[in-house]
């Protein structure tokens, strides 16, 4: 048999394994992080059940239901047995109905453990919810400011890598905040996969300490931050990253080139999207250069003339910050922020692991 859990209960589990028993479609939207898919029905049996349902009621639709899902049970089990690995299972659908139950009683019935999810995604969506409102994030934040191309991904990940906590929203994002951002990147999450991903960070840093983020615009491509981020990184600790122009192009050029055909395409595009803010003759000139592979010409023209400006940064120390760093030699950047970071009265607190 299995039992019924909240979904503040079941996120506690940390090594249970979560399955989903929605359909592909449902999944593929927005799941719990870490969710596998094993779905009682796919999107069309779904979407005909749904039809019975509305046309001729519960009963004939669960009749239907339990016709389709039969033949497959030993095939659900087997992806199951695969991937558990003697972990407790947690299965939930959209509201805890009938998909989740029944999953859950054939898992009982095999002798996993199991719990069923009460309120199913929806009440998980409901916690990400009210998670979300509050004014401000318990933990402080460290965010990295500088102009394009500074390096500022770069250090995140790095620090990253030394166990400090780093959201990197534009990786959480597949977009890297500007018309040029989805170069090379596969598709963005929804919305709410993107606000799922947010909210497993910070209940997996722990309600004290600091997290290393990028300072961001209010959107990342089409993804909206929340209030609450947004406000917790403008009261935070302001680090100023800062490099050479060569550099600068340099990185750029590194990141942005890197794909089938030097992304050639996709940069003209892009440019072209600047139109009406640089004029009809700078993009047609940009866009050759592009053709010709001057990418030093087209980029150093893009920061000095259009990124700069825009953003206003300093390229040198400034005391408006509360520590400046230059990235050229990266490796001794991302030791001194290490350094200057983990000396903050919000990471000593939480007493962490050493850090290298």
């Amino acid at each position: 048999m299995y039992k019924d859990i909240t979904i503040k209960e079941a996120l506690k589990r940390e090594d249970a394994l979560l399955i989903d028993v929605r359909s592909e479609e449902e999944y593929t939207r927005a799941t719990i992080p870490g969710a596998i898919n094993v779905p009682v029905f796919n999107n069309e049996e779904r979407a005909l059940i749904g039809t019975i349902y509305h046309r001729e009621g519960p009963a004939p639709a669960r009749r239907l239901g339990l016709k389709l899902a039969s033949p497959k049970l030993p095939y659900k089990i087997d992806s199951v047995d695969r991937l558990s690995d003697g972990r407790e299972l947690i299965v939930f659908c959209w509201r805890g109905g009938l998909r989740s139950q029944f999953m859950a009683s054939l898992l009982g019935t095999m002798g996993y453990p199991v719990h069923r999810v009460v309120g199913g995604f929806k009440a998980y969506r409901q916690y990400i919810n009210e998670y979300l409102k509050r004014d401000e994030l318990t933990q402080k934040a460290v965010v990295l400011h500088g102009l394009t191309g500074v390096g500022k991904t770069e250090v995140l990940l790095g620090l990253a890598q030394k166990g400090l906590p780093g959201l990197d929203l534009e990786g959480l994002a597949r977009h890297r905040g500007s018309v040029y951002g989805k170069i090379g990147l596969p598709p963005s999450p929804s919305q709410k996969a993107f606000e799922s991903s947010l909210v497993h960070f910070f209940n997996t840093i722990g309600e004290k300490g600091l997290f290393i983020v990028e300072c961001e615009s209010r959107r990342v491509g089409n993804l909206i931050l929340p209030p609450t981020l947004m406000n917790s990184m403008k009261k935070g600790y302001r680090l100023l990253l800062y490099t050479s122009i060569e550099n600068r192009v340099k990185r750029i050029k590194e990141v942005y080139t890197e794909g089938p055909g030097e992304n050639i395409c996709e940069l003209q595009k892009a440019t072209g999207s600047l139109e009406k803010r640089i004029g009809r003759v700078r993009v047609e000139a940009l866009n050759r250069s592009l053709s010709e592979r001057d990418f030093d010409t087209v980029f150093t023209y893009l920061l000095k003339s259009y990124y700069d400006p825009l953003y206003r940064y300093p390229d040198g120390p400034s005391d408006d910050y509360d520590f400046s760093v230059d990235t050229g030699d990266m490796k001794k950047a991302i030791q001194e922020l290490s350094y200057f970071i983990q000396n903050l009265p919000e990471y000593m607190s939480i007493r962490p692991r050493e850090v290298q």
